[in-house]
């Protein structure tokens, strides 16, 4: 169990190294949409997509800088550039080595930065990357996979989640790897290439949505 903690105190250290961005938790009205889906209802999946909703109450600095990524279409063609197992997949480089970022930081939504976000880092839960400046995020952010990452809450803006499709993000890690240079075994030699990543139609409590197609990376 000490070499396991260790083990996920190192990795969570190495998330320090990169930068994510997110935009705007505003109205879906014009940009990039998806169409044909109401407002409240579950949003019919075709192969390889997933689903992230943005929860502005515990970070809408966080989900504004998100969403308008996506609408700038940012995140179209962008690689999900390490995975590890039972802890998270990480993407939003667009240099796709993990020191890349977008042209703008932001706030870090977190306890320890001042923030009384309370979104905890559990399995499916999907969370802003930085470096060891708490107001570095940028546009690089994480997918967890576990429901132990919660030693990341309150150093981490998690900022929504991923409510269907979770499948596909599983499927990351049927991805052969090879070893990164800080030692894990996560860069994928397949790359997991967001196709598209656009706003859908709002859940029933309001809250905005994402939709992110992936190339096919199982072949």
């Amino acid at each position: 169990m000490k070499l396991r903690k260790k083990a996920i105190l190192a990795a969570a250290a190495m998330l320090l190294g990169s930068t994510l961005m997110l935009a705007g938790c505003g109205s879906t009205a014009g940009g990039n949409t998806a169409d044909g889906q109401a407002a409240g209802t579950e949003i019919t999946l075709e192969k390889n997509q997933f689903v992230v909703t943005l929860y502005p109450k515990y970070a809408p600095i966080t989900c504004e800088n998100f969403e308008g990524l996506v609408k700038d279409k940012f995140y179209d063609g962008l690689i999900f550039h390490r995975v590890v197992d039972d802890f998270m997949a990480q993407g939003g480089d667009p240099t796709g080595t993990g020191a890349g970022g977008s042209s703008k930081t932001i706030k870090g939504e977190f306890k320890s930065n001042g923030v009384d976000n309370q979104l905890s880092h559990t399995r499916g839960i999907i969370s802003m990357a930085r470096s060891s400046d708490p107001d570095s995020a940028s546009s690089q952010f994480f997918i967890c996979y576990s429901d132990s990452d919660t030693f990341l809450d309150g150093n981490y803006a998690a900022f929504g989640e991923v409510t269907q499709g979770m499948e596909v993000v599983d499927d990351f890690l049927k991805v052969d790897r090879t070893v990164n240079s800080s030692g894990e075994m996560a860069s994928p030699k397949t790359p997991i290439t967001i196709d598209t990543a656009v706003m859908a139609a709002d859940d029933k409590d309001g809250n905005h949505r994402v939709l992110f197609t992936m190339q096919d990376f199982l072949k």
